[in-house]
């Protein structure tokens, strides 16, 4: 029986939810997450059993003292509220866990209950896999749906993926049969420098999920990290000719199936959420986003990072399963 007590009534409230594991390329999808709850101070008042979804030789619990005192945090999904005021307030319901293990269905469902009692209006559902994709151009962000009518009114692909998925595929097609819209956001994350963190994605997802739920989202460090996060990788591509003629045949690539659109519709993307931050409105954050930080890219910054090396021979051993999910970008990435 699910419980809610002490959550207030929520304004046209929308689940943001996010999951660590094989949809989660460069933890850029759970980061995001993260970083709404970080912003916006959320409040959590539900985390799921572990006992009945996770693996602990998997997944395995951490020990940890507080003041001397021994204690295990058990690893879980956990629900938490946060209340963004301003002229058109809405609230959201962030969702932030590992892929479970087992009885997915079950899980879905209880999440499900969630979002009913809540009165949660729309289920949005952030993922990351690999692909081939340079980290010189903006970060591809795919919206998708399963169902026609939302395909339509939100200028979502529909999606016709066929083949193995994740939490990601199965949340929003368990939302689509209970009849609750539902919106997976892909970001594509360049093979080569798979490694978390990835600033640049997590910066990318969360634009498309502002200009998606019409509300200002703060960014805070985020687009001097992902800006420092690119110069980090050019230097280390550029000491490697391999690499960095690599990276140049997927920039041509990439500029040659992407020029109509980059005269159309990103750029109208992009001034409308020029326009949003400059009236203000919730959320107040530093003024950029992916497209400023694109457009500086080679001004001098004293902040400095840790180097993300690129692999020598493309996707490393075990990353099988995440080159798998690249087929998703045209199926999940177009699918969940």
């Amino acid at each position: 029986m699910i419980e809610l007590e002490g959550v207030p009534e929520l304004v046209d409230p929308v689940m943001v939810a996010a999951f660590e594991g094989w949809n989660d390329a460069g933890d850029a999808a759970s980061t995001a997450v993260a970083h709404l709850d970080k912003e916006w101070k959320g409040e959590v008042f539900a985390a799921l059993d572990a006992e009945d979804y996770y693996d602990f030789q998997v997944n395995r619990p951490t020990v940890w003292l507080d003041g001397g005192t021994r204690k295990i945090t058990w690893p879980t999904t956990r629900l938490s509220v946060v209340r963004v005021g301003g002229a058109k307030p809405r609230d959201l319901v962030l969702v932030r866990g590992i892929e479970p293990s087992m009885r997915w269905r079950s899980f879905c469902n209880e999440l499900l209950g969630f979002a009913h009692e809540l009165g949660v209006e729309l289920v949005v559902i952030l993922g990351a896999l690999l692909g081939d994709t340079p980290h010189t151009r903006p970060v591809p962000v795919s919206g998708v749906t399963s169902d026609a009518d939302l395909a339509r009114s939100m200028n979502l692909e529909e999606t016709r993926y066929e083949g193995p998925t994740g939490i990601v595929g199965v949340l929003q097609e368990a939302c689509t049969h209970a009849g609750v819209p539902a919106v997976s956001l892909w970001a594509a994350v360049p093979h080569y420098v798979s490694q978390p963190p990835n600033p640049k994605a997590t910066l990318a997802l969360l634009n498309r999920l502002e200009d998606l739920i019409d509300l200002r989202i703060p960014l805070g460090e985020l687009p001097e990290d992902a800006r420092a996060w690119q110069l980090g990788v050019d230097q280390l591509a550029a000491e490697d000719s391999e690499v960095a003629e690599y990276v140049q045949t997927l920039e041509e690539a990439r500029d040659t199936a992407e020029l109509p659109e980059a005269s159309g519709e990103a750029i109208a993307r992009e001034f409308e959420r020029y326009l949003r931050r400059r009236d203000g409105g919730p959320g107040h954050a530093t003024e950029g986003g992916e497209g400023q930080f694109l457009r500086d890219r080679d001004t001098p910054h004293d902040r400095t990072k840790p180097p993300y090396p690129p692999a020598d021979q493309g996707p490393r051993p075990g990353e099988k399963a995440e080159e798998d999910d690249t087929e998703e970008a045209g199926g999940e990435d177009a699918s969940d």
